[in-house]
């Protein structure tokens, strides 16, 4: 017999997937963040502000046209960019939940939850 597979949600912190828990049976619904440590590091203003900068940039080049991670990285702290890199991840990730961008490697759509390394930036296409 084969077991149905177990619900998943986007974490609102780090935009990862996480799958239901034995542990959140009660309180499934109210279930929003991955871990303890996206629990305690709520999205904030910054983060908000990191998305609103890879919408921007992606908007000033052509419809097809993406950005690297770094750039990103870059255009927000460019004396300390490696540190920014993580906090990028996050809001790349959760533009992707809301569909408004997608994660490319080499000219390849990839999800967010399998992609590692460098990755590419790009509007979703209307």
């Amino acid at each position: 017999m084969r077991r149905s597979p177990l619900p998943t949600r986007v974490c609102v912190t780090c935009g990862r997937s996480f799958t239901w828990r034995k542990k959140w049976a009660r309180d499934w619904d109210s279930v929003l963040h991955c871990s303890k440590a996206c629990r305690s590091h709520p999205v904030r203003d910054r983060d908000r502000s990191i998305e609103k900068t890879v919408i921007d940039m992606l908007r000033g080049r052509g419809p097809s046209d993406s950005i690297c991670l770094t750039d990103v990285a870059r255009r927000i702290d460019p004396e300390n960019w490696k540190s920014g890199l993580e906090p990028v991840r996050r809001a790349v990730r959760r533009l992707v939940d809301q569909e408004r961008v997608v994660m490319m490697q080499g000219r390849r759509v990839v999800d967010p939850d399998r992609a590692r390394g460098s990755f590419q930036i790009r509007l979703v296409r209307d």
